[in-house]
C-alpha cells in the first residue's frame, strides 16, 4: 500500500456513502458536550444525499468525491466545510474506496476534528470559507503509456494501434467497454503520447456529479448566477489547452448534452451567469460503460452526440472475451503485488485454479481479477496459489449456482428423512465429485485439487460411490 501522506493522531468521525453519494453511516463523538455526555453530532446525516448535507461544499474540493473518481485513497488536511444546520467543521482526513467485484460501490472517510475557535468565527461572520492545502480533484497527471496496457489478445492490440492513430489528432474519442476493463489506462496514455498537450488530463466521473450542479462544474459559474454561486471555473476552463475526460458520459442529462455537443463543434463555452462567451482548446474524450444504441434507445445518449463521437470510438472487450489474457494479467498482477508489499515469494497459480479463472464470467473485468490477485497474495502461506485462497465471494459463487439452489429446495422433506444421514452424505458427497469432474472434463488431478484432497483420496472414494465420468471431445 502506499504511504499514507498524513498521520490522524485520533479518530473521532467517520462517514460511509454509496456510489451515488448518499450517507449510509456516519457517527461524530463529541466528548466535550455541554452535559458531559457523549453524543453522535451526525445523527441527522444518515439517509440524505451527501451535497445536501454539504450545500456549501464545491464537488470539486470534495475528498468523497476524488475517491469515488479515481478509486484512491485520497488524504486532506485541513478541509472546512459548513452543513446544513451552519455548523463550522475544519478536520484531517483520510478516505478509502470501498471495492467489490472490481467496482467501486462506495467510500468511507476517518476524520480527525481540528476545528479552532478562528474557524468558528469566520463562520458566524459569513466569511467565505477558504480551501486548505487541497488539490483539485481533476488534475491528474497521465502517467501510463501505452507499453503499460498489458495484453496478448489480437483484437486489443488493434484497439492499442488505433488509439495510438488516435492520439495525435485533435478530434474527440468515445471510449466503450464495461466497467473494470481499462478505459481509464487507455485515457492517460492517449494523453500522454500528444506531445502538444504536454500530459495535462482532467478526469471526472460524471456519475458523481448531481444533477442541479451539472452545468456549473461543466462550464463554469458567476457569482451571482444563483444561491451560493461564485467565480468559479468549470471542467472545460480547467483543461483548457490539455485533455478533459468525461467517464459515464450518459449520466449527464440529455439536455446538457446538446450544449456539449456544441462545445465539441466550436469550443466555445459560457459560464452560469456570464454574458460573455470563452473560446478554448481542449481534447475531450469520454466514456461509456452501457452499448451506446441501448443508450440511445433509452434516451440516456443523445443520438446526434453519438454520431459526433462514434467515427473515433475504442471499444474494450470484457475479459470473458478474451481469456488468453488471463494467464498474462496472472502473472502481471502477481509481480506488480509482490513489488508493491515486498514480498520475496515467487508465486504460481496451479492448473486447477487456472481452470477456474479460466470458466468464471469476470462481471469485474481486468479490475476485478487484479484485486482477486492481490487478495490471494496478501493471505497466501504457500507459494502455490490454488482454490483455498480465493476470496469468499468467488469460491461461492463457483460452488453454487442458481439452479442447484432451485434444485435442492424442491427436496420434499418426507423424502429427505427417508434417508439414512449415510445416505444422505454419500449423495452429498457423489453430488460436488461429479461437479469437480465436469468441471475439470474429467481431469483427476485438478478435480483433486478443486476439492482440496490428495489424487489417491479422491480416486479411492470414486471407487468407493462407483463414480465413472466420460470426457467429452
Amino acid at each position: 500500500m502506499d504511504q499514507i501522506p498524513i498521520k490522524l493522531d485520533y479518530v473521532n468521525s467517520m462517514m460511509v456513502v454509496d456510489k451515488n453519494l448518499n450517507v449510509l453511516y456516519t457517527v461524530r463523538i463529541n466528548s466535550i458536550s455541554k452535559d458531559g455526555l457523549i453524543s453522535n453530532d451526525y445523527l441527522e446525516y444518515c439517509d440524505k444525499y451527501y451535497f445536501d448535507v454539504y450545500p456549501n461544499l464545491n464537488p470539486l474540493e470534495s475528498s468523497m468525491v476524488k475517491c469515488l473518481n479515481t478509486g484512491k485513497i485520497i488524504c486532506y488536511d485541513n478541509q472546512t466545510f459548513t452543513d446544513f444546520r451552519g455548523k463550522v467543521y475544519t478536520t484531517r482526513n483520510i478516505t478509502f474506496p470501498i471495492i467489490r467485484h472490481g467496482e467501486i460501490v462506495g467510500a468511507i472517510e476517518l476524520s480527525q476534528d481540528i476545528t479552532s475557535i478562528a474557524d468558528l468565527e469566520a463562520n458566524s461572520d459569513k466569511k467565505c470559507l477558504q480551501k486548505k492545502s487541497i488539490t483539485n480533484i481533476s488534475d491528474l497527471e497521465a502517467k501510463i503509456t501505452f507499453e503499460d496496457i498489458k495484453t496478448q489478445d489480437p483484437e486489443m492490440l488493434q484497439t492499442i494501434q488505433r488509439a495510438k492513430l488516435l492520439a495525435n489528432l485533435e478530434s474527440p474519442i468515445l471510449i466503450y467497454g464495461e466497467t473494470g476493463t481499462g478505459k481509464e489506462l487507455f485515457v492517460q496514455a492517449i494523453a500522454n503520447s500528444n506531445k502538444h498537450r504536454k500530459g495535462k488530463l482532467i478526469a471526472y466521473n460524471c456519475a458523481a456529479i448531481p444533477e442541479s450542479l451539472f452545468e456549473s462544474i461543466l462550464f463554469g459559474s458567476k457569482k451571482g448566477a444563483f444561491t451560493g454561486a461564485e467565480d468559479k471555473p468549470g471542467l472545460f476552463e480547467l483543461a483548457d489547452g490539455g485533455t478533459l475526460f468525461l467517464d459515464e458520459l450518459n449520466s449527464i442529462p440529455t439536455y446538457l448534452q446538446a450544449k456539449l455537443l456544441r462545445v465539441l463543434q466550436d469550443g466555445i463555452i459560457r459560464p452560469i451567469g456570464s454574458s460573455t462567451e470563452k473560446k478554448l482548446n481542449v481534447r475531450v474524450i469520454v466514456a461509456i460503460n452501457q452499448n451506446p444504441l441501448q443508450l440511445i434507445k433509452e434516451n440516456k445518449l443523445r443520438e446526434d452526440l453519438f454520431y459526433r463521437l462514434s467515427g473515433n470510438m475504442l471499444y474494450l472487450k470484457p475479459l470473458r472475451e478474451r481469456k488468453n489474457d488471463i494467464p498474462l494479467y496472472a502473472e502481471y498482477f502477481i509481480k506488480q503485488m509482490c513489488d508493491q508489499y515486498n514480498i520475496k515469494k515467487h508465486y504460481r497459480i496451479s492448473s486447477g485454479l487456472m481452470s477456474i479463472f479460466n470458466n468464471y464470467n469476470w462481471p469485474g473485468n481486468v479490475r476485478e481479477f487484479k484485486h482477486v490477485i492481490e487478495s490471494m497474495v496478501n493471505t497466501a502461506t504457500d507459494e502455490v496459489l490454488t482454490i483455498k485462497n480465493l476470496p469468499v465471494y468467488l469460491k461461492d459463487s463457483i460452488n453454487f449456482e442458481p439452479s442447484e439452489v432451485t434444485q435442492s429446495s424442491n427436496i420434499e422433506n418426507d423424502s429427505l428423512f427417508k434417508m439414512s444421514l449415510n445416505e444422505i452424505l454419500e449423495n452429498t458427497e457423489r453430488h460436488h465429485i461429479l461437479k469437480a469432474l465436469k468441471f475439470t472434463n474429467g481431469n483427476i488431478v485438478k478435480a483433486a485439487e478443486i476439492l482440496g484432497l490428495p489424487r489417491q483420496t479422491l480416486k479411492y472414494r470414486m471407487d468407493k460411490l462407483n463414480i465413472t465420468f466420460k470426457k467429452t471431445e
